[in-house]
């Protein structure tokens, strides 16, 4: 019965994937974070059509620095690659070189899905090492958009749950998002219908809320972040949309600035 319903599942997965129609080759996503009244970073989203292995694949980048005065007490230079199969909408390689404060990770993890497994190298200690992998697991890029492709927005409901298996750090992690319901929201574009969702990790067999993240994302085909907000322990990051470039559908307004 558990492998009847996992088949069903990756069948529906795929379905729903291979419409391929919230994004596209060529989209560009930039977005400015504030902590507090401050501008602290910036950050960018990007696809291109590539190959990995003989396969069509989607080439997902995301990168992040700090601008102003942080960056002259704390440097960060994150890019975060991800490359998500075209025809199966899983991740077959994620690569991560990060620099926070002089604090430097540069690994790449080659997944193999159909076999369950994943190969990480890690560059900074020069070691290769092999894991168990949950069934069709996403790496933080991919995961995104995955999410992108599966959510209906003509059949959603508040409440209504999307849960994945993640797989970062070396180690396995189920990932669950909630739909908290829909809020309009006024931007630089104009007026904007959103989406609000919620990610939660798995610890202790309980999900939990990953340090308080609320997204809003545009209610059309797109379905792109417009708005993210993440509480801290002290303040708080927002990060907000400010240009786009690229999309697969027309950017649905209420009305334009």
């Amino acid at each position: 019965m558990k492998l009847l319903i996992s088949s069903i599942f990756l069948l529906v997965q795929f379905s729903l994937f291979s419409q391929a129609s919230s994004f596209k080759d060529g989209e560009i996503l930039k977005f400015k974070i504030n902590y507090g009244w401050f501008k602290a970073s910036e950050a960018t989203l990007s696809v291109t059509a590539s190959e990995l292995r003989g396969e069509k694949m989607y080439h997902l980048v995301g990168e992040g620095r700090t601008t102003g005065m942080l960056d002259v007490f704390f440097k960060v230079r994150n890019r975060f690659e991800s490359y998500l199969g075209m025809n199966d909408g899983y991740s077959h390689r994620f690569i991560r070189n990060t620099s926070e404060g002089g604090h430097i990770k540069n690994k790449m993890i080659d997944f193999f899905q159909n076999e369950s497994r994943a190969v990480v190298h890690n560059y900074k200690k020069d070691t290769v090492s092999e894991h168990q992998l949950t069934s069709y697991t996403q790496d933080m890029i991919s995961s995104y958009y995955h999410l992108r492709e599966i959510v209906d927005i003509n059949d959603i409901q508040a409440g209504d749950e999307f849960v994945l298996n993640m797989f970062f750090d070396e180690e396995n992690y189920p990932f669950k998002v909630k739909y908290e319901g829909d809020e309009i929201l006024q931007t630089d574009f104009g007026t904007v219908k959103t989406m609000i969702f919620k990610p939660y990790v798995q610890a202790d067999r309980v999900f939990k809320e990953k340090e308080s993240v609320t997204i809003w994302v545009s209610k059309d085909k797109n379905k792109i972040p417009i708005k993210m907000e993440a509480k801290l322990a002290v303040g708080s990051l927002t990060a907000h949309l400010f240009e786009y470039r690229g999309l697969a559908n027309s950017f649905q307004l209420i009305f334009n600035n």
